[in-house]
Protein backbone atom coordinates (compact mmCIF):
# COMPACT_ATOMS: atom_id res chain seq x y z
CA UNK A 1 0.00 0.00 0.00
CA UNK A 2 1.17 3.16 -0.89
CA UNK A 3 1.97 5.85 1.71
CA UNK A 4 0.05 9.31 1.93
CA UNK A 5 2.48 12.28 0.80
CA UNK A 6 0.52 15.44 1.17
CA UNK A 7 2.23 18.67 -0.49
CA UNK A 8 -1.00 20.96 -0.41
CA UNK A 9 -3.76 21.36 2.60
CA UNK A 10 -6.83 23.05 2.28
CA UNK A 11 -9.71 23.79 4.15
CA UNK A 12 -13.38 24.65 2.41
CA UNK A 13 -15.94 26.00 4.95
CA UNK A 14 -20.04 26.17 4.07
CA UNK A 15 -19.73 29.89 5.72
CA UNK A 16 -22.73 29.72 8.08
CA UNK A 17 -24.44 32.94 9.08
CA UNK A 18 -27.77 33.41 11.49
CA UNK A 19 -30.90 34.46 9.38
CA UNK A 20 -31.48 37.57 12.04
CA UNK A 21 -27.52 38.70 11.40
CA UNK A 22 -25.90 37.49 8.43
CA UNK A 23 -22.72 40.02 9.30
CA UNK A 24 -21.35 38.51 12.18
CA UNK A 25 -21.56 34.59 10.54
CA UNK A 26 -19.91 36.11 7.57
CA UNK A 27 -17.30 38.25 9.47
CA UNK A 28 -16.37 34.86 11.44
CA UNK A 29 -15.62 32.95 8.44
CA UNK A 30 -13.49 35.92 7.39
CA UNK A 31 -11.37 35.42 10.21
CA UNK A 32 -11.30 31.97 9.82
CA UNK A 33 -9.21 32.61 6.20
CA UNK A 34 -6.79 34.56 8.37
CA UNK A 35 -6.86 32.16 11.22
CA UNK A 36 -6.39 29.46 8.53
CA UNK A 37 -3.49 31.34 7.17
CA UNK A 38 -1.87 31.85 9.95
CA UNK A 39 -1.93 28.43 10.83
CA UNK A 40 -0.05 27.67 7.55
CA UNK A 41 -2.81 26.05 5.01
CA UNK A 42 -2.24 26.46 1.54
CA UNK A 43 -5.58 27.18 0.68
CA UNK A 44 -8.97 28.98 1.90
CA UNK A 45 -12.10 27.72 0.25
CA UNK A 46 -15.45 28.91 0.63
CA UNK A 47 -19.04 26.86 -1.10
CA UNK A 48 -21.14 29.24 -2.95
CA UNK A 49 -25.19 28.52 -1.85
CA UNK A 50 -27.99 30.19 -2.65
CA UNK A 51 -31.45 30.25 -0.72
CA UNK A 52 -29.33 29.37 2.10
CA UNK A 53 -27.79 30.92 5.13
CA UNK A 54 -24.24 30.97 3.01
CA UNK A 55 -22.62 32.69 0.61
CA UNK A 56 -24.55 33.44 -2.59
CA UNK A 57 -21.55 35.41 -4.46
CA UNK A 58 -17.91 33.45 -3.82
CA UNK A 59 -16.40 36.02 -5.92
CA UNK A 60 -17.66 38.97 -3.80
CA UNK A 61 -16.99 37.04 -0.61
CA UNK A 62 -13.30 36.25 -1.99
CA UNK A 63 -12.73 39.32 -3.21
CA UNK A 64 -13.29 40.41 0.54
CA UNK A 65 -11.26 37.44 1.59
CA UNK A 66 -8.11 39.05 -0.73
CA UNK A 67 -8.11 42.03 1.49
CA UNK A 68 -7.44 40.20 4.94
CA UNK A 69 -5.30 37.58 3.82
CA UNK A 70 -1.93 37.61 2.19
CA UNK A 71 -0.32 34.08 0.72
CA UNK A 72 -3.35 31.60 1.25
CA UNK A 73 -5.10 30.23 -2.02
CA UNK A 74 -8.69 31.39 -1.90
CA UNK A 75 -11.22 28.87 -3.45
CA UNK A 76 -14.47 28.98 -4.24
CA UNK A 77 -16.26 25.04 -4.68
CA UNK A 78 -18.28 25.08 -6.36
CA UNK A 79 -20.16 27.81 -8.55
CA UNK A 80 -23.28 26.31 -9.99
CA UNK A 81 -23.15 27.47 -13.54
CA UNK A 82 -26.45 27.54 -14.23
CA UNK A 83 -27.56 30.26 -12.71
CA UNK A 84 -24.53 32.62 -13.86
CA UNK A 85 -23.99 34.67 -16.89
CA UNK A 86 -20.52 33.36 -18.50
CA UNK A 87 -18.94 36.92 -19.05
CA UNK A 88 -20.04 38.71 -15.95
CA UNK A 89 -19.29 36.39 -13.73
CA UNK A 90 -15.83 36.34 -15.30
CA UNK A 91 -15.71 39.65 -14.99
CA UNK A 92 -16.39 39.54 -11.49
CA UNK A 93 -14.03 36.48 -10.88
CA UNK A 94 -11.09 38.54 -13.05
CA UNK A 95 -11.59 41.74 -10.89
CA UNK A 96 -11.55 39.53 -7.63
CA UNK A 97 -8.28 37.47 -8.63
CA UNK A 98 -6.25 40.90 -9.62
CA UNK A 99 -7.03 42.45 -6.06
CA UNK A 100 -6.23 39.18 -4.48
CA UNK A 101 -2.72 39.54 -6.31
CA UNK A 102 -3.33 36.43 -8.65
CA UNK A 103 -4.54 33.48 -5.49
CA UNK A 104 -7.71 32.76 -7.26
CA UNK A 105 -8.54 29.08 -7.44
CA UNK A 106 -12.31 28.97 -9.32
CA UNK A 107 -14.12 25.56 -8.91
CA UNK A 108 -17.26 25.17 -10.96
CA UNK A 109 -19.69 22.08 -11.32
CA UNK A 110 -23.08 21.88 -13.48
CA UNK A 111 -26.77 22.00 -11.92
CA UNK A 112 -28.94 24.30 -10.48
CA UNK A 113 -29.64 23.34 -6.49
CA UNK A 114 -33.10 25.06 -5.89
CA UNK A 115 -33.86 25.27 -9.64
CA UNK A 116 -37.69 24.93 -9.25
CA UNK A 117 -37.73 28.21 -7.06
CA UNK A 118 -34.93 30.11 -8.74
CA UNK A 119 -35.18 29.05 -12.24
CA UNK A 120 -37.36 31.76 -13.55
CA UNK A 121 -35.75 34.46 -10.74
CA UNK A 122 -32.47 34.24 -12.68
CA UNK A 123 -33.72 33.53 -16.54
CA UNK A 124 -35.58 34.92 -18.90
CA UNK A 125 -37.77 32.14 -21.29
CA UNK A 126 -37.75 29.33 -21.47
CA UNK A 127 -34.72 28.21 -18.96
CA UNK A 128 -35.49 24.18 -19.80
CA UNK A 129 -33.86 25.05 -23.11
CA UNK A 130 -31.07 26.79 -22.28
CA UNK A 131 -27.35 25.06 -22.26
CA UNK A 132 -27.16 25.41 -18.25
CA UNK A 133 -24.44 22.59 -18.18
CA UNK A 134 -20.60 22.04 -19.67
CA UNK A 135 -20.88 24.56 -22.41
CA UNK A 136 -22.02 27.67 -20.15
CA UNK A 137 -18.86 26.64 -18.23
CA UNK A 138 -16.54 26.90 -20.93
CA UNK A 139 -18.08 30.18 -21.93
CA UNK A 140 -16.16 31.84 -18.95
CA UNK A 141 -13.08 30.04 -19.34
CA UNK A 142 -13.49 31.03 -23.16
CA UNK A 143 -13.66 35.09 -21.41
CA UNK A 144 -10.73 34.41 -18.78
CA UNK A 145 -8.81 33.74 -21.71
CA UNK A 146 -9.31 37.47 -22.87
CA UNK A 147 -9.64 36.99 -26.75
CA UNK A 148 -10.04 40.28 -28.25
CA UNK A 149 -13.74 40.84 -29.43
CA UNK A 150 -14.79 42.14 -33.34
CA UNK A 151 -12.44 42.15 -35.87
CA UNK A 152 -9.16 43.48 -35.81
CA UNK A 153 -10.10 47.00 -36.53
CA UNK A 154 -12.99 47.20 -33.16
CA UNK A 155 -12.01 49.50 -30.83
CA UNK A 156 -13.98 51.16 -28.05
CA UNK A 157 -13.53 54.40 -26.85
CA UNK A 158 -13.67 56.02 -23.35
CA UNK A 159 -12.63 59.44 -21.92
CA UNK A 160 -8.81 59.62 -22.30
CA UNK A 161 -9.03 56.09 -23.37
CA UNK A 162 -9.19 54.15 -26.68
CA UNK A 163 -8.68 50.38 -26.70
CA UNK A 164 -9.30 46.98 -28.58
CA UNK A 165 -12.64 45.80 -26.51
CA UNK A 166 -11.85 42.27 -24.67
CA UNK A 167 -12.85 41.07 -20.51
CA UNK A 168 -11.43 43.46 -18.18
CA UNK A 169 -9.28 43.13 -16.27
CA UNK A 170 -7.45 41.02 -18.14
CA UNK A 171 -5.91 38.58 -16.05
CA UNK A 172 -3.88 35.88 -17.90
CA UNK A 173 -3.46 33.46 -15.30
CA UNK A 174 -6.78 32.83 -13.69
CA UNK A 175 -7.52 30.90 -16.71
CA UNK A 176 -4.89 28.12 -15.47
CA UNK A 177 -6.27 28.07 -11.85
CA UNK A 178 -10.28 26.86 -12.78
CA UNK A 179 -11.29 23.54 -11.18
CA UNK A 180 -14.19 21.42 -11.71
CA UNK A 181 -16.08 19.44 -9.07
CA UNK A 182 -16.58 16.15 -10.99
CA UNK A 183 -18.56 13.69 -9.52
CA UNK A 184 -19.25 11.02 -12.19
CA UNK A 185 -17.66 9.42 -15.35
CA UNK A 186 -19.12 11.89 -17.76
CA UNK A 187 -18.11 14.88 -15.76
CA UNK A 188 -14.34 13.94 -14.80
CA UNK A 189 -13.98 13.01 -19.17
CA UNK A 190 -15.41 16.93 -19.70
CA UNK A 191 -13.15 18.52 -17.25
CA UNK A 192 -9.83 16.08 -18.45
CA UNK A 193 -10.52 16.75 -22.00
CA UNK A 194 -10.63 20.56 -21.21
CA UNK A 195 -7.17 20.41 -19.11
CA UNK A 196 -9.09 21.73 -16.09
CA UNK A 197 -7.85 20.96 -12.44
CA UNK A 198 -9.85 18.46 -10.58
CA UNK A 199 -11.67 18.55 -7.45
CA UNK A 200 -12.98 14.96 -5.91
CA UNK A 201 -15.05 15.27 -2.37
CA UNK A 202 -17.05 12.71 -0.47
CA UNK A 203 -19.78 12.52 -3.07
CA UNK A 204 -19.36 10.32 -6.06
CA UNK A 205 -21.94 8.59 -8.60
CA UNK A 206 -21.41 4.52 -8.72
CA UNK A 207 -20.68 3.64 -12.08
CA UNK A 208 -20.19 -0.46 -12.14
CA UNK A 209 -19.90 -0.58 -8.42
CA UNK A 210 -21.49 0.22 -5.10
CA UNK A 211 -17.72 0.75 -3.20
CA UNK A 212 -16.88 4.56 -2.95
CA UNK A 213 -13.99 4.21 -2.77
CA UNK A 214 -13.30 2.09 -6.04
CA UNK A 215 -15.79 4.62 -8.01
CA UNK A 216 -13.54 7.56 -7.04
CA UNK A 217 -9.91 5.55 -7.96
CA UNK A 218 -12.02 5.13 -11.27
CA UNK A 219 -12.56 9.01 -11.50
CA UNK A 220 -8.96 9.86 -10.73
CA UNK A 221 -7.58 7.26 -13.35
CA UNK A 222 -9.70 8.22 -16.38
CA UNK A 223 -9.17 11.89 -15.71
CA UNK A 224 -5.43 11.03 -15.56
CA UNK A 225 -5.87 8.98 -18.79
CA UNK A 226 -7.79 11.39 -20.99
CA UNK A 227 -5.77 14.47 -19.64
CA UNK A 228 -4.63 16.68 -23.08
CA UNK A 229 -3.00 19.72 -21.42
CA UNK A 230 0.41 21.03 -21.99
CA UNK A 231 0.52 21.63 -18.02
CA UNK A 232 -0.04 19.25 -15.39
CA UNK A 233 -3.36 19.89 -13.93
CA UNK A 234 -4.24 19.63 -9.96
CA UNK A 235 -6.31 17.26 -7.94
CA UNK A 236 -7.18 18.11 -5.10
CA UNK A 237 -9.42 15.17 -2.47
CA UNK A 238 -12.03 16.32 -0.11
CA UNK A 239 -12.49 14.72 3.11
CA UNK A 240 -14.80 15.76 6.10
CA UNK A 241 -12.51 15.16 9.05
CA UNK A 242 -13.38 15.94 12.53
CA UNK A 243 -10.48 15.13 14.86
CA UNK A 244 -11.71 16.07 18.70
CA UNK A 245 -8.12 16.15 20.34
CA UNK A 246 -7.86 19.35 21.90
CA UNK A 247 -11.94 19.20 21.92
CA UNK A 248 -13.99 18.91 25.45
CA UNK A 249 -15.70 15.92 26.21
CA UNK A 250 -19.34 17.49 25.34
CA UNK A 251 -17.94 18.41 22.04
CA UNK A 252 -16.64 15.14 21.45
CA UNK A 253 -20.18 14.21 21.86
CA UNK A 254 -21.10 15.95 19.44
CA UNK A 255 -18.57 15.09 16.90
CA UNK A 256 -19.67 11.67 17.53
CA UNK A 257 -23.34 12.41 17.30
CA UNK A 258 -22.76 14.52 13.78
CA UNK A 259 -21.29 11.60 12.37
CA UNK A 260 -23.73 8.66 13.43
CA UNK A 261 -26.10 10.96 12.02
CA UNK A 262 -24.76 10.49 8.55
CA UNK A 263 -23.44 7.29 8.74
CA UNK A 264 -26.29 5.37 6.94
CA UNK A 265 -25.96 7.17 3.70
CA UNK A 266 -22.68 5.61 3.02
CA UNK A 267 -24.03 2.12 3.48
CA UNK A 268 -25.76 1.70 -0.31
CA UNK A 269 -25.91 3.98 -3.15
CA UNK A 270 -28.56 6.77 -2.79
CA UNK A 271 -31.68 7.58 -5.24
CA UNK A 272 -31.87 7.09 -9.07
CA UNK A 273 -28.20 8.25 -9.85
CA UNK A 274 -26.63 5.75 -7.10
CA UNK A 275 -24.98 8.73 -4.95
CA UNK A 276 -22.22 7.31 -2.95
CA UNK A 277 -20.95 9.28 0.23
CA UNK A 278 -17.44 8.64 1.89
CA UNK A 279 -17.85 8.35 5.60
CA UNK A 280 -16.71 11.17 7.71
CA UNK A 281 -13.34 10.76 9.69
CA UNK A 282 -14.08 11.75 12.93
CA UNK A 283 -11.76 10.74 16.08
CA UNK A 284 -8.76 10.91 17.85
CA UNK A 285 -5.56 11.83 15.39
CA UNK A 286 -4.22 8.17 16.11
CA UNK A 287 -7.68 7.14 14.73
CA UNK A 288 -8.01 9.49 11.99
CA UNK A 289 -4.56 8.94 10.71
CA UNK A 290 -5.01 5.02 10.86
CA UNK A 291 -7.78 5.69 8.19
CA UNK A 292 -6.53 8.06 5.84
CA UNK A 293 -3.38 6.05 5.69
CA UNK A 294 -5.40 3.01 4.67
CA UNK A 295 -7.65 5.05 1.90
CA UNK A 296 -5.83 4.22 -1.52
CA UNK A 297 -7.45 7.68 -2.91
CA UNK A 298 -5.38 9.54 -0.40
CA UNK A 299 -1.97 8.30 -1.44
CA UNK A 300 -2.93 8.59 -5.10
CA UNK A 301 -3.07 12.30 -4.50
CA UNK A 302 -0.91 15.36 -3.34
CA UNK A 303 -3.50 17.68 -2.36
CA UNK A 304 -5.84 17.39 0.56
CA UNK A 305 -9.05 19.88 1.30
CA UNK A 306 -10.39 19.44 4.32
CA UNK A 307 -14.30 20.34 3.82
CA UNK A 308 -15.86 21.52 7.39
CA UNK A 309 -19.11 20.06 8.14
CA UNK A 310 -22.53 22.77 8.33
CA UNK A 311 -23.91 24.58 11.12
CA UNK A 312 -20.79 24.51 13.11
CA UNK A 313 -19.79 27.22 15.45
CA UNK A 314 -16.25 29.14 14.94
CA UNK A 315 -14.77 27.83 17.65
CA UNK A 316 -15.20 24.16 16.31
CA UNK A 317 -14.51 25.12 13.01
CA UNK A 318 -10.88 26.53 14.45
CA UNK A 319 -10.12 23.68 16.63
CA UNK A 320 -10.43 21.06 13.59
CA UNK A 321 -8.33 23.05 12.05
CA UNK A 322 -5.33 23.30 14.67
CA UNK A 323 -5.86 19.81 15.28
CA UNK A 324 -5.47 19.03 11.52
CA UNK A 325 -2.54 21.31 11.15
CA UNK A 326 -0.35 20.18 13.85
CA UNK A 327 -1.86 16.42 14.67
CA UNK A 328 -2.66 15.12 11.22
CA UNK A 329 -1.13 16.43 8.14
CA UNK A 330 2.34 16.43 9.12
CA UNK A 331 1.81 12.84 9.67
CA UNK A 332 0.63 12.64 5.96
CA UNK A 333 4.01 14.35 4.67
CA UNK A 334 2.34 17.87 4.94
CA UNK A 335 4.84 20.60 5.40
CA UNK A 336 3.70 24.51 5.69
CA UNK A 337 5.43 26.85 3.70
CA UNK A 338 8.09 28.49 5.73
CA UNK A 339 7.58 31.99 3.75
CA UNK A 340 3.66 31.94 4.20
CA UNK A 341 4.16 31.33 7.89
CA UNK A 342 6.35 34.41 8.47
CA UNK A 343 4.46 36.67 6.29
CA UNK A 344 1.22 35.98 8.01
CA UNK A 345 2.99 36.45 11.41
CA UNK A 346 4.37 39.59 10.70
Amino acid sequence: MSTPTISSLAFLTPGNFADDDPYTGLEETLQLFEYGERLGFDGAWIRQRHLEHGVGSAAVFLAAAGQRTERVELGTAVIPIGYENPFRLAEDLALADVLSRGRLQVGFSTGMPHAELLGDLVHDGDWHSFDLSYGRIARVIDHLRGDYLGGPGTVIRSPGNTQRPRLQPHDPGLVDRVWYGGGSLRSIRWAAEHGLNLLSGNIVTGEGTDDFTTAQLALLSEHRRLITSDRSPRVALGRVIVPFDSADATTRARYREYAASRHARTLAPQGPKRTLFAPDVVGTADQILEQLTADPVVAAVSELRLELPYEFARADYEQILYDVRHSIAPELGWRPDSALLHEAGR
